[in-house]
């Protein structure tokens, strides 16, 4: 009898349990956002690797410049839009990207209009990079593909764990003399490497502006500069040419990567350890 009484409770509960399982099934699919629109270069990115082409609405026209992007390819035959909050009103959005820089009076006009907006900012960590593809792998409702980019990145830091013998100095050093803070993703990964950031032989732990002659005084042993630097196509490039610069830290000791695979965290991370890699190998003695 018990058994009796399970048998018919188990064929009553099955098709409740199936229905069940199915609306569960329905409501998650309605959860994924059907269209994204990108307003900004590093969420365009984000966006190609982990969505689906079909729930991009639009990406911001950054994503087709070959000097800034790494997927010009990837972003061909899909829209762009202009980066202006009022025109992405317009577009049927269920899910806006957007940066921190440049972009707060958007993103509030947006999420004043009920806009789901989700704002990305630049990595200031390894650990905040990671939870950054989570929660946009999840809220793209593909958060495999979130998982599969943080492994990437995972075997490549682990392929140059302390490949820099020795612990020699390095500054990244961008036009103008721009030194971006000690506590950038970029500067975690040459410590992971086996560097230590100059910057506070400088007084800059935060960033800023760095003196030629305060480089020319104590200059780092290595320099980490873009693939830009050696041309002098205006001030702000013509200091990586300058004599007392090229004295203090010649060429061979200056690691040249490619400033679109730095600019944003996320799938250009590891092309960009692995870039800086083949320079460290090739140059740091």
């Amino acid at each position: 009898m018990p058994q009796l009484c399970l048998d018919r409770f188990s064929r009553w509960m099955l098709p409740l349990c199936i229905g069940l399982l199915l609306a569960g099934g329905v409501a998650e699919a309605q959860a994924k956002p059907q269209r994204v629109v990108s307003l900004n270069l590093c969420t365009d990115e984000m966006l190609l690797a982990l969505g689906d082409r079909e729930q991009i609405a639009s990406l911001s026209f950054l994503i087709r410049d070959p000097s800034l992007s790494i997927m010009v390819d990837e972003a061909e035959g899909l829209p762009l839009n202009d980066g202006r909050a009022e025109s992405i009103l317009f577009e049927g959005a269920d899910l806006v990207l957007t940066g921190t820089f440049g972009q707060h009076n958007q993103a509030a006009l947006l999420k004043a209009q009920g806009l789901n907006v989700m704002t990305l900012g630049p990595w200031t960590s390894i650990s905040e990079g990671r939870e950054q593809i989570r929660a946009l792998a999840r809220a793209l409702g593909h958060p495999e593909r979130g998982e599969a980019l943080i492994a990437e990145i995972e075997a490549t830091l682990e392929s140059t764990k302390d490949i820099a013998a020795g612990k020699p100095t390095i500054l990244v050093y961008d036009r103008g003399g721009w030194v971006s803070a000690a506590n950038s993703s970029l500067n975690e990964f040459l410590i992971h490497m086996g560097f230590r950031p100059h910057h506070e032989a400088l007084g800059l732990p935060y960033g800023g502006v760095a003196r030629l002659e305060s480089i020319v005084v104590a200059p780092p042993d290595y320099l980490l500069v873009d693939e830009d630097a050696g041309m002098a196509v205006d001030n702000g490039t013509a200091l990586f040419s300058h004599p007392a610069l090229m004295s203090a830290v010649p060429l061979e000791r200056r690691l040249v990567v490619p400033g679109k695979l730095t600019i944003c965290g996320g799938p250009s991370t590891p092309a960009a350890i692995e870039a800086l890699a083949r320079e460290v190998r090739a140059k740091v003695r």
